[in-house]
């Protein structure tokens, strides 16, 4: 009867597939185990790979995942699509020792436990082999953050190895947020009652094959993922963040203007003659696209960083329906900003009402035609 699924989200991991399901193997003697590789469909064919595999191993299957990414989402569709009574998840890339997981298991399926999980940082761990002590530094702050936020105190929150029953998992999973990286932290924050933790050391390694996954927004999605547990059910996470960029943009499309003005107008904008009304809707036309091509670069980076987009064609193709889709925000925002400066308001005060009125047309159309997650 099967005992324990191992869910392993992927992206470009091809490589580390097949060394992997060898170490499972290996690791798991004895134990009915199936593994659950949740792919992003990945473009170096990660997915192909595990199906080659599973034609002659029936405990390996894939599930391929289409227009949506995240380490958060991936790992949840996992343990909901496994029959197993017991639900692991760690890493593909063979940083995460599969040795761990019989100890895990024994400690999860004795009872005493209801969440077993392996600590870069517990007595006898190490992190030597990884050759990052910048990302140890970072990871240490962002634990220390975590365990506020949990009110749980475990030496890593922010492991990414876990093992807990699968009734569990789902008893909540319509309530974790699935936004971020680090899903652990989102089970944490998210159960009413306190689980029972044993807590493993685990000799993080550095990558065999291919490279890390983890880019700049790392820091950003971890305190995504903090907001939606305070605030993601009162103003939805995505809006937020949405809003944040377009706050930035103030900032950017203000400090644009007044460049601008001193470039077009000159002097005569500082005496103030004829010219004056016109030069300021030149400056600020241009100031709003400048805004907007900034906004655009952000929310592809982080608002939308499971759509993100990549590559010169789609980018330029994006960037020019979200030029589009944004277009009567732009004339909502220009022109409003026009009366109002005429009517006698200051500019910056004219300028920020136009953003605010074209802000959330902005974002129902980009969220739909751009990034296609209205």
């Amino acid at each position: 009867m099967l005992q324990l699924a191992v869910i392993l989200p992927t992206y470009r991991e091809r490589a580390n597939i097949a060394p992997m399901v060898a170490r499972l193997d290996a690791a798991l003697q004895g134990v009915a185990w199936e593994a659950i590789f949740v792919d992003d469909n990945s473009p170096d064919g990660t997915a192909d790979e595990v199906r080659r595999i599973a034609l002659s191993d029936p405990r390996v299957r894939v599930i391929e995942r289409i227009g949506r990414r995240g380490l958060a989402s991936a790992a949840i569709e996992g343990m909901c699509a496994t029959a197993a009574p017991i639900v692991a998840v760690m890493d593909a890339d063979q940083q995460h020792d599969p040795e761990l997981l019989p100890k895990m298991l024994a400690a999860v399926e004795s009872g005493e436990y209801d969440l077993a999980y392996a600590s870069r940082f517990a007595e006898g761990a190490s992190t030597e082999e990884w050759g990052r002590p910048d990302r140890v530094k970072a990871s240490g702050l962002a634990n220390r953050i975590a365990n506020k936020v949990t009110g749980v105190e475990l030496s890593d929150p922010m492991s990414g190895y876990f093992m807990l029953r699968a009734e569990t998992l789902r008893a909540d999973a319509h309530r974790l947020s699935g936004v971020g990286f680090k899903i652990l932290l989102d089970i944490l924050a998210t159960v009413d009652r306190p689980l029972k933790v044993k807590e493993f050391p685990l000799n993080f390694v550095a990558r065999i094959e291919g490279e890390s996954k983890l880019d700049q927004t790392v820091v950003f999605e971890f305190l995504v993922g903090l907001y939606d547990k305070w605030l993601g059910r009162i103003i939805p996470t995505r809006f937020a963040l949405f809003g944040t960029v377009g706050a930035m943009g103030v900032a950017v499309q203000l400090g644009a203007l007044w460049v601008l003005l001193k470039v077009i107008a000159g002097e005569r904008f500082v005496y103030g003659n004829w010219s004056e009304s016109a030069t300021f809707n030149t400056a600020n036309t241009l100031a709003a696209i400048i805004a907007m091509t900034f906004n655009f670069v952000l929310n592809n980076e982080l608002t939308y960083s499971d759509k993100r987009l990549r590559g010169f064609g789609p980018l330029l193709k994006g960037w020019a329906q979200f030029g589009l889709t944004c277009s009567l925000g732009l004339l909502t925002n220009v022109g409003s900003a026009a009366v109002l400066k005429t009517i006698g308001f200051h500019s910056v005060i004219a300028v920020i009402v136009g953003i605010v009125l074209g802000s959330v047309w902005n974002f129902a159309l980009s969220s739909r035609f751009v990034w296609g997650k209205y």
